[in-house]
């Protein structure tokens, strides 16, 4: 499973996030490998808006797997206070979105349909 995901986080915090994510902790790189998160990106871009791209068997899964670790409890309180909504763990206000176009998959289709 491929899900692509977009948060907000506070222009004015940019700079922090960025140093932040700089040097994650390695025990929450762990976690994250450890819960089936692979090849897990983030993009940010300069008004803020976060963009983040991860394969796993199942995304809820995955969130959840996390969500029962103590290091992701401490990252996301960390993390709270530099998105818009930091009344809200950040990785609770992911907005999924919808895939509209997978180049594989359509040059997968096209290979089969040329006969």
């Amino acid at each position: 499973m491929r899900v692509c995901f977009r948060s907000s986080v506070q222009p004015e915090l940019i700079d922090e996030y960025r140093r932040r994510h700089a040097a994650v902790w390695p025990e929450m790189l762990r976690a994250l490998r450890d819960a089936g998160w692979n090849n897990y990106s983030l993009f940010l871009g300069a008004d803020g808006l976060l963009v983040g791209y991860v394969e796993c068997d199942d995304f809820d899964a995955v969130r959840a797997r996390m969500a029962l670790t103590e290091v992701n409890a401490r990252w996301q309180a960390e993390m709270a206070t530099l998105f818009d909504n930091p009344g809200q763990a950040p990785d609770e206000g992911f907005q999924v979105l919808d895939e509209v176009f997978n180049l594989d998959h359509q040059l997968a289709v096209a290979e089969s349909t040329r006969s």
